[in-house]
């Protein structure tokens, strides 16, 4: 009798180690490497790590171009657009006017007037970073793509290992700079050309290879892959991320990886295009892959419109405008943001939202209280709108600065209203200066409606002289000021 009891425990002992065995299994998709599986099986499981962040941030890229917007090349977009359905879509996400300023607003969460930026200075020391802030709470930061943000003289102090990433692997400036050595004037024996970098946080970054034609077409690629080796040393670490992958493409010159180069039919842009959804599926299989979609919080945002030049002009869809304007096509940019659980599926939303809010909503979704209180921020916390707490956004409206401290534009609500109307970068505003446009019944700006409203500038006015009120207990940074930059003292 005992030993047939025996025998029935050890059977019954056999059976739930294969359940359990199978479930494991299960949870953490047996066709991980064995190094990955136990400890993606944790990080689902621990009710105490906190989300990880990836934000995906293409340069240049308008409305126009991404399939669930509306692509009107016709190339498929297939990662981003299963991501937008896995999340939220916004049809009202807005940046500023160029690439610096954008990245300045994104990482700081104050509008790139506040901080100084301008293209050839970026940001002081002085200004905290969404990635020094969440490495102040633990998580490990890298930056894989394009910086522009650190100024001509980036390597004195102004890296991205210097201003909260642990680690980044990438071009310290901007995508054009890879025509240098196709310049008629380039002699190699008086001209550096310039280089794809990389560097750790208390080491000086090195140069890893010239960033010309060539490099410029796999660059998006390699940065893809360094995100996704980043991902998986921290999941095996058990330690949360913050992965900002900012894309090259698709600013000139668009210039495909030879995977995609000729491939669409839809032209440089249409292969772009698939080389950006591509790379952009690597990271997400890879979440998948280690099984952490549930704590990880994805951003898929563009950090300004389409492109003018020729032959490389991007498309805005609905807008008017491009990039270095404050028209709707240069400044109101695809975003998609996904964390299973929290924000509902399929939701689209044309609520107003900056790209000055990710920061203060990303403190929110942690629970960490990173946001600085000893400067202006003027990014809002958009945690309970995103997930359907809230009906409507946190803000109703946004100012649109140009070249340093001019103030363009406002949006409120529905209603769009011109200061200095320049309908084209690089060309003059024109005449009358001051427009008014509703954004619904009149999406690409021109049918101006300000004496049919009276009313519109005082409301606008009043958003300005609130803003600028602000500035008197928090001044602007300088723009150029050199580090270590100390405010002036306020009562």
């Amino acid at each position: 009798m005992r030993s047939r009891l025996s025998f029935i425990f050890c059977f019954a002992a056999l059976i739930a180690m294969i359940i359990g065995a199978d479930l494991i299994a299960l949870l953490t998709r047996i066709n991980l490497p064995g190094d990955v599986i136990q400890p993606a099986a944790r990080a689902q499981t621990s009710g105490q790590r906190r989300p990880n962040i990836v934000l995906i941030f293409p340069d240049n890229l308008g409305w126009g171009e991404v399939g669930v917007y509306g692509s009107v090349r016709g190339a498929q977009t297939p990662r981003i657009d299963r991501l937008a359905a896995e999340g939220i879509r916004l049809t009202n996400f807005n940046v500023e006017f160029s690439c610096t300023v954008s990245r300045a607003a994104l990482l700081t969460g104050r509008y790139a007037v506040r901080t100084g930026a301008v293209q050839n200075s970026g940001i002081t020391q002085w200004e905290v970073t969404m990635a020094e802030a969440l490495r102040s709470v633990g998580y490990a930061t890298a930056l894989f793509g394009k910086w522009h943000l650190g100024g001509r003289d980036w390597q004195k102090g102004r890296a991205p290992t210097d201003q909260g990433f642990d680690e980044w692997y990438g071009i310290p400036m901007t995508s054009n700079e890879a025509q240098t050595t196709t310049r008629p004037d380039f002699d190699p024996a008086t001209m550096e050309a310039p280089y794809i970098w990389e560097g750790k946080a208390g080491e000086p970054s090195r140069k890893v290879k010239v960033f010309d034609l060539d490099t410029r077409r796999t660059l998006d690629r390699e940065a893809a892959e360094r995100g996704v080796a980043f991902m998986e040393r921290n999941v095996r670490a058990n330690r949360p991320f913050f992965l900002y992958y900012p894309i090259t493409q698709i600013h000139f010159p668009t210039l495909a990886h030879k995977d995609f180069a000729g491939k669409t039919g839809a032209g440089d842009i249409g292969d772009a295009m698939a080389d950006v959804d591509y790379n952009t599926g690597l990271v997400l299989d890879a979440i998948e892959r280690l099984g952490i979609e549930r704590n990880t919080i994805v951003f898929w945002c563009t950090d300004n419109g389409a492109e003018q030049r020729r032959p490389w002009r991007g498309s805005a869809g609905p807008w008017n405008g491009f990039y270095n304007t404050v028209m709707e096509g240069g400044i109101r940019t695809p975003c998609l943001i996904r964390w299973p659980g929290r924000i509902p599926a399929g939701r689209v939303s044309n609520e107003i939202v900056h790209e000055i809010d990710i920061f203060p909503t990303l403190a929110a979704a942690i629970g960490a209280d990173i946001v600085p209180k000893d400067r202006a921020i003027d990014g809002v916390n958009q945690l309970p709108f995103l997930e359907g707490k809230t009906a409507r956004s946190n803000r109703d409206s946004i100012i649109f600065f140009t070249s340093g401290t001019q103030t363009r534009a406002v949006k409120w609500r529905d209603w769009k209203f011109h200061y200095a109307f320049q309908p084209e970068p690089g060309a003059p505003p024109v005449e009358p200066l001051i427009r008014l446009f509703n954004l619904r019944s009149d999406p690409k700006e021109e049918s101006d409606i300000k004496d049919a409203n009276p009313w519109a500038q005082s409301v606008m006015d009043k958003i300005v002289a609130d803003f600028t009120a602000t500035t008197e207990r928090y001044p602007h940074v300088p723009p150029n000021a050199p580090d270590p930059y100390v405010p002036p003292r306020r009562n």
